[in-house]
């Protein structure tokens, strides 16, 4: 890139010291002066503009405190550095303190804002069990954490491995960028030179060399050096700091043009886990009544439906009778006492007869699937509760947001026909394939792109690695397993598909700035060029060496600002909406 800047200095420099010397002309002293001047401090602003986005990314690596309080064998607490720390080791975390490195809460329970690590905007609630990340900040709560990984094996150290190897990766574009600034020194030094030629001949050596400079200086391919690699290193600093991984490079950059997402269903558009979506009940018994003599009679049970419905009695903080003589009715259900009356909770092969009340509800949860448990009070039923596997209160918006870019969304899923079009009408998801094998969903993306399709594949199972790597782009989501997250090209932290949203709109803001940016680079020099070898000068229209540093300065500095416009290109991902009402 300097080339053609120092090859303009050391000519304008020997032929003013050379007409010092009786070398017949004019010297450049003042001139050279004020080009050297204004091209640093173009090159200063140029850095200034270059730095930010690096500096974003420095300030990630020194989210970890510089020490920690590790608890010692003996239960005493000593500080120490944070290079010290070892997995296994146990530390004290205390209110307002920064993680010192990834690890388990073993004790206590407190609020973590995770939102310079992940994006997650609001504090995410950690009790003894819960994965904690170094660089995190801890909240009112006193913890302690058991270390399981330090260092480079760290989240931030990986996530700080994959921006470094992602900005390293060279694009397609970037490549081109690379040829054509080398044939623009190429032009530049022949132009230079015939202008030279041209001017000695007409206007004499004075007038031939200042011609000559300028046109080395203004042609300096700066702006088309910068064009695409500041863009990439603010589209992976940015995707970082959003709890976005990019792992390849260059399929990140083909994600503009997808077509098609393919989801996974469990773990991606819903939680993995059974939670109640419906409830029928006879005529006099309330939700909330039926709810607690329910929870009461599973209390203590680990079964799914179990833990469902205790979650849901938990998320209406009700008052949970006390239930005696609890037994297992094998194969059907459970049965206790509560009170006088005999309770019993389970399988729908409990009802002797189907009531009326229950009959509308009974046809609709069948045609969609569902899991049905009813609850039977002196062997009469009082009330069912319909199950699902829940949705993730994210996944409608993921998917309008989607048909707002003209992208269409499909599902992949080994469950059956009728839950997969339920849950397929609920989201909005233009087609969907049930009952499919894990083997088979490799299969069913190749056939996808046979059809024409730029395919996203949307996973987080072991049983996903196949159809991730057959995939234009493969996305993990964060939580999925370690051979998923493997398999993928992008890997989302946050278990949110809004974020597909966002690694697609944000592929396709980087492709359009480092366009802009060729086209400004280009675009310049053929304006630039032809002016600063004086075609206009008959008219009275000359670009002296110092003007043409100005501009050479201002062009860079245009690249950069533009490349720094690419954050309000890409829709923020909000924070996670409290629920989606299940329509009854």
């Amino acid at each position: 890139m300097m080339t053609l800047v120092a090859l303009a200095i050391s000519v304008a420099l020997v032929y003013s010291l050379a007409t010092s010397f009786s070398f017949p002309g004019e010297p450049f002293f003042w001139e050279l002066t004020t080009l050297i001047v204004v091209m640093l401090l173009g090159h200063w602003l140029e850095m200034r503009a270059v730095g930010r986005p690096q500096r974003a990314l420095e300030a990630l690596g020194r989210l970890l405190p510089a020490t920690a309080e590790r608890v010692e064998p003996d239960g005493s607490l000593r500080e120490v550095p944070i290079a010290e720390l070892r997995p296994d080791d146990v530390v004290l975390v205390r209110p307002g303190s920064r993680i010192p490195a990834d690890g388990i809460a073993l004790e206590g329970e407190s609020e973590i804002d995770e939102a310079a690590v992940t994006g997650e905007s609001r504090p995410v609630l950690k009790q003894p069990g819960s994965t904690v990340i170094g660089g995190t900040v801890n909240g009112p709560g006193l913890l302690r954490v058991r270390v399981t990984r330090v260092g480079s094996e760290s989240f931030l150290g990986q996530v700080l491995q994959l921006v470094a190897r992602a900005q390293a990766e060279r694009t397609r574009l970037q490549a081109l960028a690379d040829r054509v600034a080398f044939w623009l020194t190429v032009v530049a030094r022949s132009v230079s030179a015939l202008t030279f030629a041209t001017w000695l001949i007409s206007d004499g050596v004075t007038t031939a060399i200042a011609r000559a400079v300028t046109v080395l200086v203004v042609a300096c391919p700066h702006a088309l050096g910068l064009a695409i690699p500041l863009v990439v290193t603010l589209a992976t600093g940015l995707s970082a700091r959003n709890g976005i991984l990019i792992r390849d490079r260059q399929a990140f950059e083909r994600a503009r043009t997808v077509d098609t997402v393919v989801f996974d269903k469990t773990g991606t558009l819903t939680r993995g886990e059974f939670a109640i979506v419906d409830v029928a009940l006879a005529p006099g018994y309330t939700e909330e009544h039926a709810l607690a003599l329910a929870a009461a009679v599973e209390h203590g049970s680990e079964h799914p439906i179990a833990r469902a419905i205790l979650r849901r009695a938990a998320e209406r903080s009700l008052v949970l009778p006390e239930a005696a003589e609890v037994r297992a009715i094998p194969g059907r259900g459970v049965m206790a006492r509560i009170g006088r009356q005999r309770v019993t909770v389970g399988r729908l092969g409990l009802l002797d007869h189907r009531p009326d009340w229950f009959a509308p509800a009974l046809a609709r949860w069948e045609a969609h699937g569902m899991t049905i448990a009813v609850l039977l009070v002196e062997n009469e039923p009082r009330a069912a509760f319909a199950l699902a596997d829940e949705l993730r209160p994210e996944s409608r918006e993921a998917v309008a947001q989607l048909h707002r870019l003209g992208i269409s969304a499909a599902m992949l899923t080994g469950d059956q026909q009728a839950v997969a079009s339920w849950i397929a009408r609920e989201l909005g998801i233009d087609q969907f394939m049930a009952e499919v094998l894990p083997e088979d969903k490799q299969r069913v993306i190749r056939q996808l792109r046979q059809q024409g399709h730029v395919v996203a594949m949307v996973g987080d199972g072991i049983n996903d690695a196949p159809a991730l790597v057959a995939a234009d782009l493969g996305i993990a989501i964060g939580a999925g397993t370690d051979i998923a997250i493997e398999s993928a090209d992008v890997v989302l932290v946050r278990n949110d598909p809004r974020d597909v949203v966002t690694v697609l709109e944000l592929s396709r803001c980087t492709y359009r700035k480092m366009i802009e940016n060729l086209a400004w680079a280009l675009g310049y020099n053929v304006v630039a060029l032809p002016l600063a070898a004086g075609v206009l000068a008959p008219y009275g229209i000359a670009l002296p060496p110092a003007l043409a540093a100005l501009l050479k300065s201002l062009s860079t500095v245009i690249v950069a600002l533009n490349a720094l416009t690419l954050r309000l290109g890409v829709t923020a991902t909000p924070a996670p909406l409290e629920a989606v009402p299940h329509p009854h």
